[in-house]
């Protein structure tokens, strides 16, 4: 983070080359924990199995560390489907299901001078009636599954489901998955997942690496 502040007081500022060029300064919260030293951990979501971490569980809680630390690895996203229509243009509509306000965050940082994903064709868009794949962020709070639902079944097809953050996929430590209820095509883990994490998944979903 250090360096993109110095980076942007030196040049002001200067959009990332990713994918063409590695990811630079992948925040650590975002990035898959691998097992550096021996020990038992206390994992409060239970995403710690043995010698490995569920990244769609992991709350990014830091209490595995120093058993575990960051392997600073973007690549993290589980991609059971990709759609190669769209692979010229991909408009996502995003719904909150039940945020804290984090996934938001790093998910509106996309449309920003630094990663600016609309250099790669990549847009939000208003209205599931023009989107190509639905974000949902958040646990599945009671008052919007039929939202959800209703925002699903107004999407032209194809479609793709992204699921993103700990509480979508799993339910995290405040409530039901949303995945319990509507099926995920891709499994964004984080909590919150980096924008560099989102960007790469979007990327994949369009069949692209």
């Amino acid at each position: 983070m250090r360096s993109w502040v110095l980076r942007g007081l030196r040049k002001g500022v200067v959009t990332t080359s990713f994918p063409a060029k590695e990811a630079e300064d992948a925040p650590p919260w975002s990035t898959r924990p691998v097992r550096r030293k021996k020990g038992d951990v206390s994992c409060p979501v239970n995403a710690v199995r043995g010698d490995s971490v569920d990244m769609c569980r992991c709350i990014s809680c830091g209490r595995c560390s120093p058993q575990f630390e960051p392997e600073l690895s973007i690549s993290t996203a589980v991609v059971n489907r990709t759609a190669s229509e769209f692979s010229r243009s991909f408009h996502v509509y995003i719904i909150d299901t039940g945020s804290c306000g984090a996934c938001n965050t790093e998910v509106h940082a996309l449309s920003n001078p630094v990663y600016d994903f609309n250099r790669l064709g990549i847009f939000f868009t208003n209205t599931p009636r023009h989107a190509d794949a639905l974000l949902i962020l958040g646990v599945l709070a009671k008052g919007m599954e039929d939202v959800l639902l209703e925002a699903y079944n107004a999407m032209p097809s194809p479609k793709i489901v992204i699921a993103a953050g700990a509480c979508a996929i799993s339910g995290g430590v405040m409530g039901n998955a949303v995945t319990e209820r509507i099926h995920a095509d891709i499994l964004v883990p984080g909590c919150p997942p980096g924008p560099f994490t989102i960007l790469d998944a979007l990327i994949r979903a369009r069949g692209k690496q």
